[in-house]
């Protein structure tokens, strides 16, 4: 079924029933397009690497994505996910305990995706859902973005020249709802991919929130809920 579904290699070592209705543990490096279209209650979770289009239109279904305990490298620095990373996707979730290639989350509705860096045009065309990004991005982020919002950890500000800042709203994450939410978010990644980056952010929380960019298209701003607390933006841009 698996090498069906994603014409892909891999060991399946468990796959079970709990939650999830339908749950498999892949070990090794997934092809294209790894869960497209995965719908509510099926989960995938991923011992090692995966190329483009993971999570291709995802419809509610949850993959993770994580490097193995023995391996050397620092996950957060190096790519564990391909190109085009949850395009389309309409529900979902996603945990990649790693960096994401070109245009992540492209024209995502509903999902939600946490990687630790992305390549250019991240989050292009996005109407819906959230990116959480705890490393750098690439340039042209948020281009044509007109709805959902982004997270971005960038504590020395060296994302600013990459944004699309034309019809974006960017401002440090202030304490309140979106705040917490994020913190949620967070603490699922760190359960969900043991990633070392999202404990230690959970762990310093309120020294790091205002490490965050908050990203919202300003056509959005109006009719947000809860709306931003315009009296304590902090690096506006646009």
């Amino acid at each position: 079924m698996v090498q069906d579904f994603h014409r892909i290699l891999f060991e399946v070592w468990t796959c079970r029933h709990e939650a999830w209705s339908n749950i498999a543990r892949l070990r090794g490096s997934a092809g294209q397009s790894l869960g497209a279209f995965a719908t509510q209650g099926l989960r995938l979770d991923i011992i090692g690497d995966a190329n483009d289009y993971v999570g291709k239109g995802l419809s509610g279904g949850m993959i993770t994505v994580r490097p193995s305990a023995d391996s050397s490298f620092t996950a957060s620095e190096n790519t564990i996910i391909g190109n085009t990373v949850l395009y389309g996707a309409t529900s979902g979730m996603l945990f990649a305990a790693g960096q994401a290639g070109e245009r992540f989350c492209v024209r995502n509705s509903g999902a939600t995706g946490v990687v630790e860096g992305c390549g250019s045009n991240g989050c292009e065309y996005m109407t819906g859902g959230s990116a959480v990004i705890l490393g750098p991005i690439g340039s042209n982020f948020g281009a044509g973005m007109t709805g959902g919002m982004a997270f971005l950890y960038d504590p020395e500000g060296d994302s600013l020249k990459d944004f699309n800042i034309e019809t974006l709203h960017i401002s440090r994450l202030q304490s309140g709802f979106w705040s917490n939410s994020l913190l949620e978010t967070l603490k699922q990644h760190a359960r969900e991919t043991n990633s070392a980056i999202a404990k230690r952010l959970v762990n310093d929380w309120l020294l790091e929130i205002e490490n965050f960019w908050h990203v919202v298209p300003t056509e959005i701003l109006k009719t947000l809920e809860p709306p931003l607390d315009s009296e304590n933006i902090v690096g506006k841009i646009a």
